[in-house]
């Protein structure tokens, strides 16, 4: 037999045990089912999963707000919240980064793993020296929920220093 037939075979061969491999199982009603094991890779690649998705087992990060009004401050002034939020999902939340769209605008976010149930906190500084007038401060959470981005925003209104 020619050496490129028996790769073609070979490849052939290969490639049906691996699609045959990754056949996913769905429920009657055609719902992907989720396991834990699958959640980085849906959330490293959301695109990957089929839908309807049921993320009943991810975790689900529920604020009690997720806009604040600071009102009207001077320019120069710093603006401190605390955005509050709980793990209402089934496993362990891992928040990985929360930015803002400027460095005025600074967010601590908790490092360790929020378990189901358990409550934690965002807590931001803006500082609104040079930001006069009108201010909407998006803060960009990415976390193992999906999807893995949540926004929260600052909103207020920056009275301009007087020359």
């Amino acid at each position: 037999m020619k050496k490129s037939n028996l790769y073609l075979i070979s490849s052939t061969i290969f490639l049906g045990l691996m699609i045959s491999c990754n056949v996913e199982e769905k429920s009657s009603d055609g719902v992907q089912e989720v396991r834990p094991d699958d959640i980085s890779s849906i959330i490293r690649n959301p695109i990957s999963a089929t839908k309807p998705l049921d993320t009943i087992n991810l975790p689900k990060m529920t604020f009690e707000e997720t806009e604040f009004d600071f009102g009207v401050v001077n320019e120069g002034d710093e603006v401190k919240h605390t955005f509050k939020f709980e793990n209402t999902g089934k496993v362990a939340l891992i928040i990985n980064n929360a930015k803002s769209t400027c460095g005025c605008t600074i967010p601590k976010w908790p490092t360790r793993p929020i378990a189901p149930g358990e409550k934690g906190e965002i807590n931001v500084v803006f500082n609104t020296e040079n930001k006069p007038n009108y201010q909407e401060k998006p803060i960009s959470i990415t976390s193992n929920t999906y999807p893995n981005k949540t926004v929260v925003k600052l909103t207020g209104r920056v009275n301009p220093k007087k020359k």
